[in-house]
């Protein structure tokens, strides 16, 4: 494959697979709460019905109502082709590294925040202003949580990382590889809106966050919101997946490679989905005001990755 198709087919591997994580996640709530819950297959069929409806919209909005669905989509999979997804030798991977995945991610949620602000309404405005509460702890603990794997291979290149992360094999394991990557976890908890830092599923005012800033949106415009929203949380698992076990991660775009490196790869965000969906329903959604003290312990298990690095190699 040349680096054109590798990009475009990660483009495509983007979008097909953020419905299903989605999915996947519903499926084990509805599990542990003891439902049947709907088909992992159901936010396909969510996205499919929001595409032939038209849009509500207020007769205060501005451009930036109509712009920031479009941005926020395009800013999310700009940052998805930074991201090691099936192949470690992304085409795109001199274009960008672990700064600018962060930078293109703020930029969507800055666009969302704004336009929940543009039509006037009161949960707009409290959703974002809660959305910008919560990114100011959560981007500078991302960032650190990554640099202390990027330490120790020497560079902040994705596409680096997980390729000495992988010709390591589990010699790469450590002590401050396991904090970079519980720390990582916990800000993933809230990058993605879950419990207990947010509720995807909710619609109470006193609760809801992301929810409050798309609640204007309807019809096409809200699907690709949806959609952006999944994507994000498919790019954060890759994150977790292909930089602290890239396992499987194919080297060449070969066919073989590539087709093995899928299945590795859908494995490994279910199995995170997982998780993440077991960690859900086994809390409670925290006071807003409570959130700093959980940040904080990301924040804190980054630095001790730090620490541990400079011990470890200084050892």
């Amino acid at each position: 494959m040349n680096p054109v198709a590798i990009a475009i087919f990660q483009m495509l591997v983007i979008i097909a697979l953020a419905p299903l994580l989605s999915g996947i996640m519903k499926k084990v709530k509805a599990f542990f709460q003891i439902r049947k819950g709907a088909s992992i297959f159901q936010p396909y069929y969510d996205i499919a019905k929001l595409l032939k409806k038209d849009s509500v919209v207020s007769e205060n909005a501005s451009w930036i109502f109509h712009a920031a669905p479009v941005i926020s989509f395009v800013a999310i999979l700009a940052a998805g082709m930074l991201i090691p997804i099936y192949i470690s030798d992304m085409p795109f991977g001199f274009a960008g590294d672990l700064i600018a995945i962060v930078y293109l991610l703020a930029l969507a949620r800055f666009f969302t925040a704004l336009a929940s602000l543009d039509t006037g309404s009161s949960f707009g405005g409290m959703g974002g202003s809660r959305e910008m509460f919560v990114a100011s702890m959560v981007e500078p603990a991302m960032m650190l949580s990554i640099f202390a794997i990027a330490l120790n291979v020497g560079s902040t290149n994705l596409d680096v990382i997980s390729q000495t992360v992988s010709s390591r094999g589990f010699s790469a394991f450590s002590p401050y590889h396991l904090l970079a990557f519980v720390a990582l976890f916990i800000i993933a908890i809230a990058e993605t809106g879950r419990i207990p830092v947010d509720n995807p599923a909710t619609h109470l005012e006193l609760t809801m966050i992301h929810e409050a800033m798309i609640l204007e949106y309807s019809g096409k415009q809200l699907a690709l919101v949806e959609l952006g929203a999944m994507m994000r949380n498919l790019l954060v698992f890759s994150l977790l997946a292909n930089i602290f076990f890239p396992w499987g991660i194919a080297s060449t775009a070969s066919v073989a490679g590539i087709a093995a490196a899928l299945v590795a790869f859908v494995i490994k965000i279910a199995v995170l989905g997982a998780a993440m969906a077991v960690v859900e329903t086994s809390t409670a959604k925290w006071r807003l005001f409570r959130l700093p003290d959980l940040l904080s312990i990301s924040l804190m298990l980054s630095f001790l990755a730090l620490v541990s690095f400079i011990i470890v190699k200084g050892g």
